[in-house]
């Protein structure tokens, strides 16, 4: 832990009940209680994160005779928003990690094993230990692949080390960037900050993470000695424009050099060098520093089931949904949930807090021969840090329309003590009600 926690630490006991209030408020209330449907039905849930356990969760309350199954390998939970207070030096890696299992409820089957195929014709999953799942529902709520293959000279076991960190690859990794992070702040040099070209989760955490590092060394009173860049993959630092320009804004007050359309391609740790794509041919850039985020994909066995858009983002591979519905536009009884869909915003863990009760409506309308009404607006929101102690809590929809949860209260494109309050106070414990169908 790092001595800077300290700027929030003494009025966390004053504003810490609030703080989690107004989060709760901001993400929506508890759902009211619906009467119990009764049904034999087989639903099948591919991933137990944020999404999957969510909608477990809500479903074994809703459904009175329904065999829920939720399939996932992964015995740990993550709580992915923690990753940077981690890769910031504010919380340790053991924050973001619990036990899958603790999450679920009675009524729920969990098969400790991932899918390996998926029959949308058959209507069968096929689990990597054999067992074959026959189902009347399915919902892919498998999350993304970090395909950090993607990058050649990149691989995990580089991370604290040489220069190179990767905020995303989980908790442990996190801690080693934090620790390559303030080594760099500390002695200085060149440090690189980028995205990839695809869909990606939390397209805030890039950003997050550049003003952080800034930030420390501002702290330190080494910001003359560090040089930092944000090479922005096209042609703006976010997809809803007057986000951008106040990103642009920023940079331009803190020193942080910019360039449009570069794409990280490769690694050469050793010359701690970055080959970036531009539009004038490859590109190197030297660091001292890194902040390496992969291309985002669907996992394979998703890709390989026939469930991805055939037109759209095909090097990507996110499910054909309805953008309102969730529903599959090709097979009626898939749903997708969180970041396998193919929508065009919506990747964020608050995103899954407004999906899943969209695929609980339409799934429990459809068992009972009626139409759901529920429809997702693209929610997604982002309370982007900006230094230790500061955030703008930034919400838009589909339109890229700023959807502000306390207007006139908490302006979006401010930087506030009280946006940053939400993000490192109080939207883990809205996190964990959302999980447990409670919020």
């Amino acid at each position: 832990m790092n001595g800077f926690d300290g700027v929030v630490s003494s009025r966390r006991g004053f504003l810490g009940l609030a703080g989690g209030s107004a989060a709760l408020l901001a993400l929506g209330s508890a759902p009211a209680q619906a009467a119990r449907v009764k049904t034999a039905a087989r639903v099948v849930i591919l991933g137990a994160g944020a999404a999957g356990t969510a909608l477990a969760n809500r479903l074994v309350t809703r459904l009175e005779g329904a065999e829920i199954t939720l399939l996932d390998a992964r015995k740990q939970h993550l709580y992915q928003p923690g990753f940077t207070l981690i890769a910031a030096g504010l919380k340790p890696a053991g924050y973001s990690v619990s036990a899958t299992k603790d999450w679920l409820p009675q009524g729920v089957t969990l098969i400790e094993e991932a899918a390996a195929g998926i029959d949308p014709v058959a209507k069968t999953v096929t689990s990597t230990g054999g067992t074959v799942l026959g189902y009347d529902f399915l919902v892919v709520a498998t999350g993304l692949k970090l395909d950090y293959d993607a990058i050649p000279g990149m691989s995990l076991d580089l991370i604290g080390s040489d220069g190179v960190g990767s905020v995303y690859a989980g908790p442990e990794h996190a801690a080693k960037t934090w620790e390559a992070m303030d080594k760099f702040t500390s002695e200085g040099g060149v440090g690189l900050f980028s995205r990839p070209a695809t869909e990606m989760k939390c397209a805030g955490a890039p950003l997050k993470y550049t003003f952080l590092t800034d930030d420390y060394a501002v702290r330190k009173g080494t910001r003359d000695k560090v040089e930092i860049k944000y090479l922005a993959h096209n042609k703006a630092f976010f997809s809803v424009p007057i986000v951008s320009e106040k990103l642009r804004m920023l940079f331009g007050e803190r020193r942080i050099q910019t360039a449009f359309d570069h794409v990280l391609i490769a690694l050469d740790p050793g010359r701690r060098i970055a080959t970036f794509q531009t539009p004038e041919g490859p590109k190197e850039e030297g660091y001292d520093f890194i902040n390496v985020i992969p291309p985002m994909r669907a996992p394979d066995v998703v890709r390989a089931s026939g469930l991805s858009w055939a037109d759209k983002w095909t090097d990507q591979g996110w499910i054909e949904v309805d953008k309102g519905t969730l529903r599959h536009a090709r097979f009626p009884e898939v749903f997708g949930l969180g970041d396998i869909c193919g929508v065009p915003k919506g990747k964020t863990a608050a995103s899954v807090k407004w999906m899943v009760p969209v695929v609980e409506d339409h799934l429990v309308a459809q068992i009972e021969g009626k139409e759901g009404t529920q429809v997702y607006n693209g929610y997604t929101s982002c309370p982007l840090i900006t230094r230790i102690g500061k955030a703008m809590l930034v919400e838009f929809d589909y339109n890229d329309n700023l959807t502000p949860s306390f207007p006139g209260v908490i302006a979006p494109l401010e930087e506030l003590w009280i946006s940053w309050l939400m993000k490192e106070i109080a939207l883990k414990p809205t996190y964990n009600a959302m999980l447990r169908g409670k919020a």
